[in-house]
Protein backbone atom coordinates (compact mmCIF):
# COMPACT_ATOMS: atom_id res chain seq x y z
CA UNK A 1 0.00 0.00 0.00
CA UNK A 2 2.94 2.32 -0.59
CA UNK A 3 0.91 4.58 -2.91
CA UNK A 4 -1.43 5.29 -0.01
CA UNK A 5 -0.78 8.17 2.40
CA UNK A 6 1.15 7.90 5.66
CA UNK A 7 -0.88 7.75 8.89
CA UNK A 8 0.43 10.18 11.54
CA UNK A 9 -0.62 9.31 15.10
CA UNK A 10 -0.19 12.40 17.29
CA UNK A 11 0.95 11.46 20.79
CA UNK A 12 2.90 14.53 21.96
CA UNK A 13 0.17 16.40 23.86
CA UNK A 14 0.17 16.99 27.60
CA UNK A 15 -3.25 15.44 28.33
CA UNK A 16 -3.96 18.17 30.88
CA UNK A 17 -7.78 18.09 30.44
CA UNK A 18 -7.83 14.37 31.25
CA UNK A 19 -5.76 14.87 34.41
CA UNK A 20 -7.93 17.85 35.43
CA UNK A 21 -11.06 15.68 35.05
CA UNK A 22 -9.72 13.20 37.62
CA UNK A 23 -7.56 10.96 35.45
CA UNK A 24 -4.80 9.12 37.31
CA UNK A 25 -2.41 8.94 34.33
CA UNK A 26 -1.79 10.55 30.97
CA UNK A 27 -4.86 9.93 28.80
CA UNK A 28 -2.84 7.93 26.27
CA UNK A 29 -1.80 5.53 29.06
CA UNK A 30 -5.38 5.10 30.36
CA UNK A 31 -6.70 1.57 29.88
CA UNK A 32 -9.59 0.39 27.76
CA UNK A 33 -9.88 -3.33 28.29
CA UNK A 34 -6.59 -5.05 27.53
CA UNK A 35 -4.63 -2.06 26.20
CA UNK A 36 -3.92 1.63 26.65
CA UNK A 37 -5.65 4.28 24.56
CA UNK A 38 -2.48 4.73 22.47
CA UNK A 39 -1.95 0.97 22.09
CA UNK A 40 -5.47 0.67 20.65
CA UNK A 41 -4.72 3.46 18.17
CA UNK A 42 -1.48 1.73 17.11
CA UNK A 43 -3.23 -1.66 16.77
CA UNK A 44 -5.82 -0.07 14.50
CA UNK A 45 -3.02 1.43 12.38
CA UNK A 46 -1.26 -1.94 12.16
CA UNK A 47 -4.47 -3.76 11.22
CA UNK A 48 -5.20 -1.19 8.48
CA UNK A 49 -2.04 -2.16 6.61
CA UNK A 50 -1.14 1.52 6.13
CA UNK A 51 2.31 2.86 6.85
CA UNK A 52 2.19 4.81 10.10
CA UNK A 53 4.32 7.00 12.33
CA UNK A 54 3.78 8.04 15.96
CA UNK A 55 4.70 11.64 16.73
CA UNK A 56 5.80 11.45 20.38
CA UNK A 57 6.75 14.08 22.93
CA UNK A 58 10.42 14.21 21.93
CA UNK A 59 9.51 14.88 18.30
CA UNK A 60 6.43 17.10 18.40
CA UNK A 61 6.05 20.52 19.92
CA UNK A 62 3.61 21.76 22.54
CA UNK A 63 0.64 22.17 20.19
CA UNK A 64 -1.18 19.98 17.68
CA UNK A 65 0.10 22.14 14.81
CA UNK A 66 3.68 21.59 15.97
CA UNK A 67 3.08 17.83 16.13
CA UNK A 68 1.58 17.69 12.63
CA UNK A 69 4.55 19.64 11.24
CA UNK A 70 6.99 17.30 13.03
CA UNK A 71 5.20 14.24 11.67
CA UNK A 72 5.20 15.54 8.11
CA UNK A 73 8.89 16.47 8.46
CA UNK A 74 9.70 12.93 9.67
CA UNK A 75 7.81 11.36 6.76
CA UNK A 76 8.45 13.99 4.08
CA UNK A 77 8.42 11.50 1.22
CA UNK A 78 4.91 10.34 2.16
CA UNK A 79 2.25 10.21 -0.53
CA UNK A 80 0.02 12.47 1.54
CA UNK A 81 -0.87 12.20 5.23
CA UNK A 82 -3.74 11.07 7.41
CA UNK A 83 -3.63 12.92 10.72
CA UNK A 84 -5.19 11.37 13.82
CA UNK A 85 -4.75 12.27 17.47
CA UNK A 86 -3.55 9.32 19.55
CA UNK A 87 -6.56 9.73 21.85
CA UNK A 88 -8.96 8.16 19.31
CA UNK A 89 -8.62 4.48 20.25
CA UNK A 90 -11.63 3.05 18.44
CA UNK A 91 -11.30 4.13 14.80
CA UNK A 92 -11.92 0.97 12.80
CA UNK A 93 -9.01 -0.07 10.55
CA UNK A 94 -11.36 -0.12 7.55
CA UNK A 95 -12.22 3.54 8.23
CA UNK A 96 -8.52 4.43 8.09
CA UNK A 97 -8.30 2.61 4.74
CA UNK A 98 -11.43 4.33 3.38
CA UNK A 99 -10.01 7.79 4.13
CA UNK A 100 -6.61 6.77 2.72
CA UNK A 101 -8.18 5.40 -0.46
CA UNK A 102 -10.33 8.50 -0.96
CA UNK A 103 -7.21 10.63 -0.61
CA UNK A 104 -5.12 8.44 -2.93
CA UNK A 105 -7.81 8.69 -5.61
CA UNK A 106 -8.08 12.46 -5.20
CA UNK A 107 -8.62 14.35 -8.41
CA UNK A 108 -11.02 17.08 -7.32
CA UNK A 109 -10.06 17.38 -3.65
CA UNK A 110 -6.94 18.03 -1.54
CA UNK A 111 -8.40 17.19 1.87
CA UNK A 112 -10.64 14.33 3.05
CA UNK A 113 -12.70 14.95 6.19
CA UNK A 114 -14.47 11.89 7.62
CA UNK A 115 -17.85 12.43 9.25
CA UNK A 116 -20.09 10.40 11.52
CA UNK A 117 -23.73 11.57 11.51
CA UNK A 118 -22.51 14.96 10.31
CA UNK A 119 -19.86 15.38 13.03
CA UNK A 120 -16.29 15.92 11.84
CA UNK A 121 -13.96 13.09 12.80
CA UNK A 122 -10.46 11.77 12.25
CA UNK A 123 -8.23 10.97 10.52
CA UNK A 124 -8.23 14.00 8.24
CA UNK A 125 -6.37 13.33 5.01
CA UNK A 126 -4.08 15.77 3.17
CA UNK A 127 -2.58 15.32 -0.30
CA UNK A 128 1.19 15.54 -0.75
CA UNK A 129 0.74 18.93 -2.46
CA UNK A 130 -0.14 20.46 0.93
CA UNK A 131 3.22 19.48 2.43
CA UNK A 132 4.55 23.05 2.79
CA UNK A 133 1.34 24.29 4.45
CA UNK A 134 1.48 21.37 6.92
CA UNK A 135 5.17 21.98 7.66
CA UNK A 136 4.34 25.62 8.48
CA UNK A 137 1.83 24.70 11.20
CA UNK A 138 2.41 25.54 14.86
CA UNK A 139 0.38 26.08 18.00
CA UNK A 140 -2.80 24.43 19.22
CA UNK A 141 -5.10 24.83 16.21
CA UNK A 142 -3.89 21.77 14.34
CA UNK A 143 -4.51 21.91 10.61
CA UNK A 144 -7.86 23.71 10.73
CA UNK A 145 -6.43 26.62 8.70
CA UNK A 146 -5.33 24.21 5.94
CA UNK A 147 -8.76 22.55 5.89
CA UNK A 148 -10.51 25.95 5.86
CA UNK A 149 -8.40 27.19 2.93
CA UNK A 150 -9.08 23.98 0.99
CA UNK A 151 -12.82 24.29 1.72
CA UNK A 152 -12.79 27.87 0.39
CA UNK A 153 -11.30 26.46 -2.85
CA UNK A 154 -13.98 23.71 -2.91
CA UNK A 155 -11.21 21.08 -2.53
CA UNK A 156 -12.55 19.17 0.50
CA UNK A 157 -14.28 15.80 0.30
CA UNK A 158 -16.60 15.16 3.26
CA UNK A 159 -16.69 11.38 3.62
CA UNK A 160 -19.55 9.95 5.72
CA UNK A 161 -18.48 6.82 7.60
CA UNK A 162 -20.53 4.47 9.77
CA UNK A 163 -17.93 4.42 12.55
CA UNK A 164 -18.57 6.16 15.87
CA UNK A 165 -14.88 5.61 16.65
CA UNK A 166 -13.88 8.49 14.35
CA UNK A 167 -15.48 10.96 16.81
CA UNK A 168 -14.77 9.10 20.08
CA UNK A 169 -11.76 10.83 21.58
CA UNK A 170 -10.57 10.57 25.16
CA UNK A 171 -10.14 14.06 26.61
CA UNK A 172 -11.76 13.45 30.01
CA UNK A 173 -12.51 10.58 32.38
CA UNK A 174 -16.14 10.66 31.16
CA UNK A 175 -14.86 10.32 27.57
CA UNK A 176 -12.84 7.29 28.68
CA UNK A 177 -15.96 5.69 30.17
CA UNK A 178 -17.87 6.31 26.92
CA UNK A 179 -15.01 4.86 24.85
CA UNK A 180 -14.83 1.80 27.09
CA UNK A 181 -18.59 1.24 26.74
CA UNK A 182 -18.28 1.44 22.94
CA UNK A 183 -15.30 -0.95 23.01
CA UNK A 184 -17.29 -3.42 25.16
CA UNK A 185 -20.29 -3.25 22.81
CA UNK A 186 -18.02 -3.97 19.84
CA UNK A 187 -16.04 -6.79 21.46
CA UNK A 188 -18.68 -8.34 23.68
CA UNK A 189 -16.33 -7.92 26.66
CA UNK A 190 -17.95 -7.85 30.08
CA UNK A 191 -17.39 -5.02 32.54
CA UNK A 192 -16.29 -7.36 35.34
Amino acid sequence: MSSLPMLLILAAGSGSRFLASGGASHKLAARIGDASVLEHAIRNAEESGLQWHVVNTGEGGPGMGDSIAAGVRATASGNGWLVIPGDLPLVRPRSLVRVASALALATDHDVVVPRFHGMQGHPVGFVQGLREQLLALSGDKGASSVVRAARERHRVLDLELDDEGIVTDVDTVDDLRHAEALWRSRTGASSG
